[in-house]
């Protein structure tokens, strides 16, 4: 029983991580300058990301970025494996819900007659045919 237990475990530290990295992400590319030096990248702090990590700022934040980018894909991609393989066997484990299939089947008939709905109500006649309506002529 302690399998179960750790893998909810990893797949929680692991979903922690991806956040992280997802927030990282985002943060990088905001850092980042824009192609014409303008846009949300001059606004967000991308002048100052070539102070702080030199000249050669544009090839740092383009390796960190897609590097980043490559392990978010790639712990998502083991994440969506782990919740899959952790759900194919959650039924074998015991771990799911069990299916509880009611009958379909009505309940028995009163044995009484008269209890019944159709006894007690009273019987209804076909309406009386009414009379041609006489032309006025």
């Amino acid at each position: 029983m302690l399998w179960p237990l750790s893998m909810n475990i990893l797949f929680g530290i692991l979903t922690f991580i991806l956040i992280v990295i997802s927030i990282f992400l985002v943060l990088l590319v905001l850092a980042q300058k824009a192609k014409n030096d303008g846009g949300m990248g001059a606004a967000l702090g991308g002048g100052m990301a070539e102070a702080t990590f030199g000249a050669d700022t544009g090839n740092v934040l383009s390796k960190l970025t897609i590097n980043c980018s490559i392990a978010f894909f790639v712990l998502a991609f083991v994440l969506y494996l782990g919740r899959i393989y952790q759900r194919t066997h959650a039924s074998a484990a015991g771990d799911a819900l069990p299916t509880i299939s009611a009958p379909a089947t009505l309940p028995p008939a009163p044995a009484d007659a008269t209890a019944t709905p159709e006894a007690a109500a009273p019987a209804t006649t076909a309406p009386a045919e009414t009379a041609p309506a006489e032309s006025g002529k």
